[in-house]
Parts: C-alpha cells; structure tokens; sequence
C-alpha cells in the first residue's frame, strides 16, 4: 500500500470510484444529479485540486482531494471500504495541515460518523443549493 498524487491519465478512474462511491453513499439524492457532475469533475475539479490516490496490490484503492485546506474529495472504491484506507489518506493530508475544513450531507450518517471519530467538529448546519439537501461545515485542527 502507498499513497502517490495521481496522474492525468488517471482520471477516468477517479471519477469511476467517485461516481460509484457517490451513489452508494448518497442515495438520497437523485443519480441523475451524480451523472451530471461526470464532466465536471474530470474537466474541472480533479484537475484543480491537490489529489493524492492510495495504490493498494498495483491497483488505485480510493483517493482524496484538498483544494488549499478544504477537502473536497474523500473516495474510496466500492469494494475497498472499512479497511483503513480512508483513514490512511485523511492522516496524509492531516500531516501537511494545520487545518481542514469540509462538508458532509446530513443524511450520510456513517460519513458523519468517520469524520468525528477522525477529530472533525461540526461548525455549521447549511443547504446545499444544487441538491436541497442539507450539510454540515465539519473542521479539524492540529491543536484539538
């Protein structure tokens, strides 16, 4: 297992992991809504984060992405949940950062769940326009 930043031709797979991780975490919100996202999220936020992927048996096992210290993106394949590995890509980042802020739907009560129990605290309670579903601000800080 190592953790890398991704490379370009990577990214089909990013948003393979990301789509599919989307809609096993968030089936509340309509997969019309995720498939929209596809072309944005390879043309437009993948690109522009600083993204790490963990590489488990020479394969990409998940990924996260920080935009400065908002983590936009925490994903890990399907089939590669509840061994860790989230937790070893959140405690790379946690390691360059003093702070990291981040947004979670209510309803995904086990991300909810996998943030506290990482250090975030829930600064917030707000709508998320394009969804209409509500989400909280979740921070960590290296002091707490």
């Amino acid at each position: 297992m190592k953790i890398r930043k991704y490379h370009p031709d990577e990214l089909d797979r990013l948003v393979e992991i990301w789509y599919e991780g989307s809609l096993y975490a968030h089936d509340f919100i309509m997969q019309s809504y995720w498939g929209s996202q596809r072309k944005a999220m390879k043309e437009t936020y993948l690109p522009m984060a600083e993204t790490h992927v963990i590489i488990v048996e020479g394969k990409i096992a998940g990924f996260i992405s920080m935009v400065d210290n908002y983590l936009a993106a925490l994903f890990v394949n399907v089939d590669h949940q509840g061994k860790g590995y989230g937790k070893k890509l959140l405690q790379f980042v946690k390691e360059k950062r003093k702070q990291i802020q981040l947004k979670v739907y209510l309803k995904n009560e086990q991300a909810i769940h996998f943030y506290r129990k990482n250090g975030f605290k829930i600064q917030a309670e707000q709508l998320d326009e394009p969804t209409g579903e509500k989400e909280y601000v979740m921070e960590w800080n290296s002091g707490n």
